[in-house]
């Protein structure tokens, strides 16, 4: 999860992402975990930096009836998808693994194509539960963020 976008009610990006737990539990999903919030810059054209942070949930639902509530709390939050790929929001939820393996439909690919690239969503991801397995790598979370952190002494 991620926000580099106040929030006239719940304030600045960390406080959105608190909120936004809050809505996940009220929407039903059990959170079991939750990581700390590091704060990290943008990709793409934002300037504004980013707080992310990552949880496990517990659901009945597949990934797409779950990728439609993240949605719906997104929208709760005011995110408008104008199609802009990377710009700044105010609450930005993704499904980056599921404990089924993998999933794939037009509108939904799990897991993330893009997140053992990215230290935004591996370093809190790791926090909480770095035994969890790439079902396509076979590689637990903590050797993914290994492999990242040494091939990009910066990230």
């Amino acid at each position: 999860m991620g926000s580099n976008v106040r929030h006239p009610r719940f304030g600045p990006p960390r406080e959105v992402l608190a909120a936004a737990i809050e809505a996940l539990q009220d929407a039903g999903l059990d959170v079991e975990a939750v990581s700390r919030v590091i704060e990290t810059p943008p990709l793409g054209p934002s300037r504004r930096r980013y707080a992310n942070a990552a949880a496990v949930l517990e659901s009945s639902l597949d990934p797409p009836e779950l990728l439609d509530l993240l949605q719906d709390i997104e929208s709760a939050f005011g995110r408008i998808r104008r199609g802009a790929r990377w710009g700044a929001r105010v609450l930005d939820l993704d499904i980056v693994l599921w404990s089924g393996g993998a999933w794939a439909e037009p509108r939904l690919i799990v897991p993330h194509p893009q997140f053992r690239a990215r230290t935004f969503v591996l370093a809190p991801a790791t926090q909480i539960a770095s035994d969890w397995r790439d079902p396509i790598t076979g590689l637990t979370l903590a050797q993914l963020q290994a492999r990242l952190t040494r091939a990009d002494p910066l990230a």
